[in-house]
């Protein structure tokens, strides 16, 4: 966020987050994107022995029992290195809520704790070859068997599978129930009965080990049941806080990076005798991104102050929802804008424009597609507007003929 709104503590933060991100080598990045890295694992492990995974959490599970605020901080310096690190640098985060909020004294123990000390990784299987957006449409199985579950099903698109020590996943454990009660969510570690297959080649976001989970029959200990047997719908919901935080505040780094790229390129790059920004076709572009970033990121800032104070849950779906559309939206926007203005040399590999881009892409795709965000953000709005307070003014009746109710045809 901007200096001036934030504490010293989180400007403290911010600079202990980008030393921790200036050291993270060229050649990983690199290597990731060539898909010559298809897992990096010691990126993790380097950000947990920084205790930089999870800020959210209580201290005594490996967290620092910071907020949203702070968090997000963190996210938006890690987002300048690419998609693929900062959804991996996320995925403690998303998990962890997940264990967090649901989760028994033993399974934090087992999982959490591991977890954002850098020393497990996790992953989270909600898409199914059958569709993404139609979450509750799942059809991987759980049945119960003495003190076990057996899965059986499919999950796909999962970022982390090819290293995943553990995974989130939702499985159907009463067939005949209305989809919303019928699931469960399960604590999966990597084992028998659980295939992973990387088979995606991807446009951008490479290096993350995205792939597709086969369970097989696979024999989860009752124990590994995350919250209550039929009740995952809560969990999902919950999940929806920090699957869509992390993409938007990962993407305004992206976006700031390839602004950055592309600014300095305008007064260096000339023309007609002139640096290129002298140019209002040019600087105009400039502006305008500066001011969407600016706007995105006030925007990511004041959803994730809306989670710290408790707001109603309603208002703060939506504000979520805003969030992630708009700051992925702003991302693609702003990295194509940077792209513009550098012509051609942007569309090489000589600047990392080009795989910001491809990266940039994936943002409002994942997590909730744009038009599930507008579906959220209208639903909560429309349902706002019907209770609203007594002392609000009703502006439809300051017009100079309001009275005139028979020209108020509805139908």
């Amino acid at each position: 966020m901007f200096d001036f709104m934030l504490t010293p503590e989180q400007l403290k933060l911010r600079e202990e987050v980008r030393s921790f991100v200036k050291a993270v080598p060229r050649q990983l990045v690199l290597d990731m994107d060539a898909e010559r890295v298809q897992f990096p694992r010691q990126f993790i492990e380097e950000a947990g022995a920084r205790n930089l995974l999870g800020l959210r959490f209580p201290r005594e599970y490996g967290g620092r029992g910071l907020k949203w605020c702070d968090e997000i901080i963190a996210l938006e310096e890690v987002g300048v290195l690419s998609m693929a690190l900062s959804c991996l640098y996320s995925m403690p985060s998303i998990v962890g809520e997940a264990i967090d909020k649901f989760g028994t004294p033993a399974q934090k123990e087992k999982f959490l704790k591991p977890t954002l000390a850098g020393k497990m990784a996790s992953a989270e299987g909600l898409t199914e070859p059958r569709g993404g957006s139609d979450f509750f449409g799942a059809t991987t199985v759980a049945r119960k068997e003495g003190d076990y579950y057996v899965l059986k099903g499919q999950k796909r698109f999962i970022v982390g599978a090819e290293g995943a020590d553990y995974f989130l996943i939702y499985a159907r454990t009463a067939p005949g129930a209305p989809p919303h009660k019928s699931l469960s969510a399960f604590l999966v570690e990597r084992g028998p009965g659980v295939k992973v297959e990387y088979v995606y080649g991807l446009m951008g976001t490479r290096g993350g080990g995205t792939g597709r989970l086969v369970l097989d029959n696979c024999r989860v200990p009752a124990e590994n049941l995350l919250g209550r047997e039929n009740e995952a719908a809560q969990i999902f919901y919950q999940m929806m806080i920090p699957e869509r935080m992390t993409s938007a505040a990962g993407s305004l780094g992206m976006a700031r990076a390839a602004l950055e790229v592309a600014a300095r390129y305008t007064t260096r790059r000339k023309a007609f005798g002139q640096t290129i920004n002298r140019f209002q076709a040019v600087s105009f572009k400039i502006a305008d991104s500066i001011t969407m970033l600016d706007a995105a990121r006030g925007l990511v800032y004041a959803a994730a102050r809306a989670i710290d104070a408790g707001a109603d849950p309603a208002r703060c779906r939506r504000m979520v929802s805003e969030a992630k559309k708009f700051a992925t939206e702003t991302a693609w926007a702003v990295i194509n804008n940077a792209m513009q203005v550098m012509g051609g040399i942007g569309y090489t590999r000589v600047y990392p424009i080009e795989r910001l881009l491809r990266d940039a892409r994936l943002g409002i795709i994942w997590t909730g597609t744009s038009e599930i965000m507008n579906l959220i953000i209208q639903h909560e709005y429309y349902r706002e507007l019907t209770g609203l307070p007594s002392s609000h003014r009703d502006v439809e009746h300051d017009a100079h003929d309001a009275e005139r109710v028979e020209e108020k045809v509805y139908e």
